[in-house]
């Protein structure tokens, strides 16, 4: 191997600050800087959305693309794109008691959009 493309092993140099920790509390370290690496993605998932995404996850749910996309549509001309479409799907299935499908083809007919209670929540 060429010299220039070897590294220097200095991982001794580099755990010294880990040496006297148990086996806790490395989980417990290993822990912490998982949960400060994987928050701003979540983060990021939860504030950032498109209608491309929004009609895949009603894809998931059991719509066609046909229902999808007209569901999509209703949401984010309700100003509640940030709660992503399908979640807006499954709370009006939830607050009214419906299957997730039955509920979807209710709000399509522009039913129970009044019933979500999304008042007082940050968009």
């Amino acid at each position: 191997m060429k010299d220039y493309l070897k590294r220097e092993d200095d991982f001794s140099t580099r755990r010294k600050h880990l040496e006297g920790l148990t086996d806790e509390e490395l989980k417990a370290r290993f822990r912490d800087l998982v949960e400060k690496t994987v928050d701003p993605l979540l983060e990021m998932a939860r504030t950032h959305t498109t209608p491309s995404i929004e009609r895949s996850i009603l894809l998931r749910m059991g719509f066609s693309s046909i229902e999808a996309k007209p569901l999509v549509e209703m949401t984010i001309d309700r100003g509640l794109m940030g709660k992503g479409a399908g979640h807006v799907v499954y709370r009006a299935a939830k607050e009214n008691n419906l299957s997730i499908r039955e509920a979807g083809l209710r709000l399509l007919e522009g039913e129970l959009w009044e019933t979500l209670g999304f008042e007082g929540e940050v968009k």
